[in-house]
Order: C-alpha cells, then sequence, then structure tokens
C-alpha cells in the first residue's frame, strides 16, 4: 500500500510538472537559427538572411504582439516570408491579432505571405466564412504585404538570384487519416515549372509533401502546418500530424537531401490540440552563405 502510495504521488508530481511546462511552452518562443549554403552563390559573397514565421493562430506575445515584432526587427532581415495559418477562420470576423502583427511587418523588410490551410479554406468556402479573409488580405495588402498564392517573385541579394514561390495544394491534401501523392508534376501545375539560373524557395505549407517538392526543383522548402509535431521526443521528432499520422518525419527542423533542404517551423500557436510538450514556439531564422564551386 505504501508503494502504490508512493508511485501514485511520484505520478502527480510528474503530471504536475508536465502541465506547467506545456503551459510555460505556450507563453513563450525561442529563436532558431539555421545555416544553408548553397552554390548558386559566391563564397565571398556574404549572405542573405530571412525569417520565417508561421502558425500564429493568433497567439499574442506582449501587448499587440510587441515581443514578436522586436524579435523580428532585431535579426535586421532582409526578408520576412510568412508561412501561412496566421489567423484562425471565424465567420464575419476579422482576425485582428494576425492583421495587427502582420501589417507592421514591412517596415522592417519586404514581406510576403504564403496561405496556409485556415487562410486558403476561408478563401475558398465563402458560403461559410463570408468575406473575411478577402478583407483580411485587402487591408495586408494596404500595408505593402504581398501575397504568394501559386504565384512567384523574384529579388537578388549578394548576387544570389532567389526565385520565391508560395504553394497552394488543393484542400483535400489536408483531410484527415488521408496521405495523397503529390509529385513535382502536381506542384508545376500549380505554379509552373522551376526556372534555370535561380535558387528557388518554396513555401509550401504542409511538409508532409517534400519528395514533390524536391521533384519540382526547390531548391529551399520552408513549411509549418504540424505544430512541431505537438509533443516532441527530445532529439528525434515530433509525435503526430494533423492528418492523424504518428512520428511525422519533417515536423520542426532542417533536412537536407541531394541539394534539396527543407526546413519546417514548429509555429507560434496552437489550434486544435492546445498543447506542447519539449516544443517551444519558434520565429526561424535562416541564413544562407555561398559554397565554393568545385572546379
Amino acid at each position: 500500500m505504501i508503494e502504490m502510495r508512493k508511485i501514485l504521488a511520484a505520478g502527480a508530481v510528474a503530471s504536475a510538472a508536465i502541465c506547467v511546462e506545456s503551459i510555460r511552452e505556450r507563453r513563450h518562443f525561442r529563436v532558431t537559427h539555421y545555416d544553408l549554403d548553397t552554390p548558386k552563390m559566391e563564397a565571398d559573397a556574404g549572405e542573405v538572411t530571412i525569417v520565417f514565421l508561421s502558425d500564429l493562430h493568433n497567439q499574442i506575445y506582449g501587448a499587440n504582439n510587441d515581443v514578436l515584432l522586436r524579435t523580428v526587427a532585431d535579426v535586421k532581415p532582409d526578408v520576412i516570408l510568412v508561412g501561412g495559418d496566421m489567423l484562425i477562420g471565424k465567420r464575419d470576423r476579422l482576425p485582428k491579432p494576425a492583421l495587427t502583427f502582420v501589417r507592421k511587418l514591412p517596415k522592417i523588410a519586404p514581406t510576403y505571405y504564403s496561405n496556409g490551410n485556415h487562410e486558403q479554406r476561408m478563401k475558398e468556402n465563402t458560403k461559410k466564412y463570408g468575406n473575411v479573409f478577402e478583407r483580411y488580405q485587402k487591408k495586408l495588402r494596404e500595408a505593402d504585404v504581398r501575397f504568394l498564392e501559386n504565384d512567384s517573385a523574384e529579388f537578388t541579394k549578394n548576387g544570389l538570384r532567389i526565385m520565391l514561390t508560395g504553394l497552394e495544394l488543393p484542400m483535400e491534401t489536408y483531410e484527415k487519416f488521408r496521405h495523397m501523392d503529390v509529385c513535382g508534376k502536381d506542384v508545376a501545375r500549380q505554379v509552373g515549372m522551376a526556372s534555370d539560373g535561380y535558387f528557388h524557395i518554396l513555401m509550401a505549407h504542409n511538409p508532409v509533401y517534400f519528395s514533390g517538392y524536391k521533384e519540382w526543383g526547390a531548391d529551399l522548402v520552408l513549411s509549418g502546418h504540424l505544430h512541431g509535431g505537438i509533443v516532441r521526443i527530445p532529439g528525434w521528432r515530433g509525435c503526430i500530424t494533423p492528418q492523424a499520422f504518428p512520428f511525422p518525419k519533417y515536423s520542426g527542423e532542417m533536412t537536407t537531401e541531394d541539394e534539396h533542404t527543407i526546413i519546417v517551423s514548429k509555429g507560434l500557436g496552437t489550434h486544435t490540440i492546445n498543447l506542447r510538450l519539449f516544443n517551444e514556439p519558434e520565429v526561424v531564422v535562416v541564413h544562407i552563405h555561398g559554397r565554393r564551386r568545385q572546379k
């Protein structure tokens, strides 16, 4: 009986500690830096610094997200990329936290926005959501935020010619308990063929289809959507995807395969499952450097 009481007490203490840690993680974020080199940039050309933000879901850090905004500004990025799901879809109600935050970003650096599944379903399902997304997008465009909806933009920094593309796949690619096959041709049908001579950055909200993004020709894929896998196994990977598949291969890290790299943000907020464990929200900073070419 005494041993059982000890076990129950230890279990209660562990459960309380887990709850406290989960609450702490949902209220604080970290800045995660990744370094990436490419032969498409001269080795001594300097670097291109990108801030990547994803899955805010109307979370607020400080008054009007001022803490988050100062953190982005302190990085001094060359460009800010917004990877979708910054809001939570509500009918007839503008997502004020996301709107207030994102509209301030162009004052720091040029800002490009690619939709996540939340923005996309609001845009496509006006019967349910009305014109909320149209109003949200209009206000952000007035603040010089550029949306990339199966569209591309090019820019050059320190000699690196970058083609930035925002991908929207059909909504069924997000359905629970369903994993579709997405190949390079499927991506090309949405955004066109990859162009020679560019460093291709593809903002693709769902990282599950990385094999198709590679086949299309992306040098760097920036994704989110998985919220880090909700609970992470330290030193390994996240536990579950929003589509209810366990242990996703890409969930909150940088992975390079055959000169193609994917960086998956753990996101900045939560939605359906209001839980994080060993999985702090994050602002992602990517430092792209040149690599000396082989002769």
